[in-house]
């Protein structure tokens, strides 16, 4: 069995005894390490068999010890795919509880502040050349997406950018903690983009950020890459109290003005 000429797999051939153990092993290390992403679809098995270098009968196998610990499932004619093992760590009524009140919204920040700050730092002092080549990219696609004015491609890069930084810090139990928060970003949960990028200025304000972070991990300066980080979600959330002032404001000030056309009529 071989592999098409200049394909690039994350897989390597199994070298052992060749059993379905070897192959489990090396699945969950991807999982552990990040490199395959819940959601994603493996290989079809032709194709997984030939770039681990096993029988197909012994890649059934492991699939199946795979499924029976929850980490990849098979969709009858579509293939097999990562499990969704982050989305286990927020529960949705766990999130739906979390966001109806203000001040989860304010702890969760307050984490992020903390574990975000961490994970910037030890991004700057561990990120190699190929993590340094996926944030170059990144920034490439922000600054493109902040000049060209738009803001959905910026969120969703925003979104990447973070994960990357996380990434970069090679700490697995912070890798995936992190994209258990950032899912939440994702989903809007805790965080309002749109009210924030509305305040005056805050758009160029947070494209800044972004570069001070990714510039302080390239330039592998710990200190600076944790207080860019940390300077960036001190910004949010004082974005996120003006912002929830303000509407307050006009929330009243309409009232006032329903208060005073009924007084008139």
């Amino acid at each position: 069995m071989t592999v098409a000429p200049g394909h690039v797999s994350v897989f390597a051939p199994i070298q052992s005894a060749r059993t379905a153990d070897d192959i489990v092993w090396q699945v969950e290390r991807l999982l552990l390490d990040g490199v395959l992403r819940p959601g994603q679809r493996l290989p079809g098995e032709r194709e997984l068999a030939a770039q681990l270098n096993v029988s197909r009968p012994v890649l059934r196998e492991a699939l199946e010890t795979l499924e029976e610990r929850q980490l990849v499932s098979s969709r009858r004619g579509d293939g097999t795919y990562v499990a969704d093992l982050v989305g286990e760590v927020f529960a949705p009524p766990m999130m739906n509880l979390i966001s109806s009140h203000p001040e989860a919204v304010r702890e969760y920040l307050e984490y992020r502040h903390e574990v975000e700050g961490m994970a910037a730092e030890f991004a700057a002092r561990r990120a190699t050349g190929f993590d340094k080549q996926i944030l170059e990219s990144l920034m490439a696609r922000m600054t493109d997406a902040f000049h060209n004015g738009e803001e959905s491609e910026e969120w969703r890069v925003d979104v990447e950018f973070h994960t990357c930084v996380g990434e970069c810090a090679h700490n697995l139990v912070l890798l995936h903690t992190l994209r258990s928060c950032y899912r939440l970003l994702t989903n809007d949960v805790f965080l309002n983009r749109a009210m924030i990028t509305r305040q005056p200025g805050a758009r160029d304000v947070l494209f800044k950020q972004h570069l001070a972070i990714g510039e302080a991990v390239l330039a592998g300066a710990p200190e600076m890459a944790r207080d860019a980080a940390q300077a960036h979600i001190r910004y949010i959330t004082e974005q996120m109290r003006e912002a929830e002032r303000r509407e307050g404001h006009e929330r009243v000030s309409r009232l006032r003005l329903i208060q005073r056309q009924d007084g008139a009529a």
